[in-house]
């Protein structure tokens, strides 16, 4: 590690470090971790910052690296700082993070506060990215050139520490500035519906029996999809078991040629055209016939995803969907894939209701006049150059 970044590799120190922090308003939290060569993302390095001076003379000072691979080191302390509702866990785009630390300890930090949604909420455009907010917010510029590093190694590079703890101390200006204009517009509720979202175990945890509704496929066979998600299962609870990633079983695209061809043998994966080699024959062999004749036989056959190809829709009620939605996140000052995604925009014009677009905050904003104009109550018009709402003739 660096000589001249403060790092904490012992458990007494995190927890004293943890301790002060608890007076701090809020500490700013980021994590770099591996995920190439394992299903389980493996942490490699926590950054901790709080206000300047809220730590006194604390060990430490007020940001700082934690190194969890250090030997002996535990990471209780900082977790007992998470359950500490007095101060605010600040992240920027915290999914990864918050996977990390809830399959490690099945908690999450509380309060939360995500500046990237914050962002969103505020006008600063789709999934923007930590160094626009650095540049448009801080006035600062980062330096990449250790974004893709190998986090593992150890030491870490002066390089690899500045870039690390960087991520934190900006956060902090960001932070103020977003929880600010959220006060200003009233907009705390919008961003407390999304962390809700976010403090949700169900969205960190992949049951292998669903893990075929995230792979793409053109094919809406029910048969064809019941192959398809004995298949996904398998691979899942493989990779999970093994901690392996997915692609190391089998990629998507051969998943689907074997959902498709219905191997039979092992000489029928031999003459795949996508599978690994690796994949032909022992374990994982065996695992793929099984899945594809639990498939064939299966009675219990899948129904065509809402948003699959060949589904019944309404093309065009979803395109003016599309208009009014634009039309709303620019007046709202809201980036528009925060209030609706393509796909709620076409299972509205199919008839679906039970949709994030048109529940909480979003209804207030999109999602009344979505269903007022799928009901024909509205129209849109073309007026100077904007898109208007006005009553159906």
């Amino acid at each position: 590690m660096s000589q001249d970044i403060p790092t904490i590799t012992r458990t007494e120190d995190l927890a004293r470090f943890c301790e002060a922090a608890k007076c701090a308003p809020y500490v700013t939290v980021d994590t770099e971790f591996l995920r190439e060569r394992t299903y389980w993302s493996k942490l490699c390095l926590i950054q901790l910052a709080v206000p300047p001076a809220s730590t006194g003379k604390q060990p430490g000072g007020d940001a700082v690296l934690v190194d969890p691979m250090a030997e002996g080191l535990s990471l209780e302390p900082l977790y007992d700082l998470f359950r500490h509702t007095g101060t605010v866990k600040v992240f920027h785009a915290a999914r990864q993070d918050l996977e990390i630390f809830f399959h490690d300890a099945q908690l999450f930090p509380t309060p939360l506060f995500d500046t990237q949604v914050a962002a969103m909420v505020c006008g600063f455009g789709e999934q923007v990215g930590y160094e626009t907010l650095v540049r448009k917010i801080a006035k600062a510029d980062l330096d990449k050139s250790s974004r893709f590093t190998d986090w593992s190694r150890r030491p870490l590079s002066d390089a690899q520490a500045a870039y690390a703890l960087a991520d934190v101390t900006h956060l902090r200006v960001i932070y103020e500035y977003l929880a600010a204009e959220l006060v200003k517009t009233g907009r705390q509720a919008w961003l407390a519906e999304e962390i809700a979202v976010l403090e949700d175990p169900e969205t960190y945890i992949t049951r292998p029996e669903e893990a075929w509704l995230k792979v793409r496929t053109r094919t809406n066979s029910p048969r064809f999809l019941a192959i398809l998600r004995e298949l996904a299962r398998f691979r899942e609870s493989y990779a999970q078991d093994r901690d392996i990633p997915r692609s190391r079983v089998y990629k998507d695209d051969a998943m689907i040629e074997l959902a498709s061809t219905k191997p039979t043998s092992e000489a029928d994966l031999g003459r795949s055209r996508l599978l690994l080699r690796e994949a032909r024959k022992g374990e994982i062999a065996s695992g793929i016939l099984a899945a594809v004749k639990a498939g064939t036989d299966s009675k219990d056959l899948p129904v065509p995803r809402q948003d699959e190809p060949g589904r019944p829709g309404n093309a065009a009620l979803s395109d003016l969907l599309r208009v009014l939605l634009k039309a709303k996140a620019d007046a709202a000052g809201v980036a528009p894939k925060l209030i609706a995604s393509a796909s709620e925009l076409d299972a509205i014009a199919t008839g679906q209701r039970d949709v994030p677009a048109l529940q909480g905050w979003r209804a207030e904003v999109f999602g009344r006049d979505a269903l007022r104009l799928a009901g024909g109550e509205i129209a849109l018009s073309a007026q100077g150059g904007a898109v208007k709402v006005v009553p159906a003739r």
